[in-house]
């Protein structure tokens, strides 16, 4: 079983989406394990998943760009 400070480590870039190969962004930890999705696989699996995930660790928001700091 993956414990609790494992699962909440930050997702690498190394880290890759069960169901295709991208860089994963979230991380569903069940009883049995784990599963690392792609945003697009992870929002498609949550209805399901969710409900019986012990910890949903999502990363999402590094996806969308950062606003650049406005300096005179």
């Amino acid at each position: 079983m993956t414990t609790t400070a494992l699962a909440t480590s930050p997702l690498k870039a190394t880290d890759r989406c069960d169901s295709c190969g991208a860089q994963a962004y979230i991380r569903v930890v069940l009883n049995e394990g784990e599963l690392l999705f792609c945003g697009h696989h992870g929002r498609r699996h949550e209805a399901k998943l969710r409900p019986i995930a012990v910890e949903w660790h999502d990363e999402t928001d590094r996806l969308q760009p950062q606003p650049t700091p406005v300096t005179d």
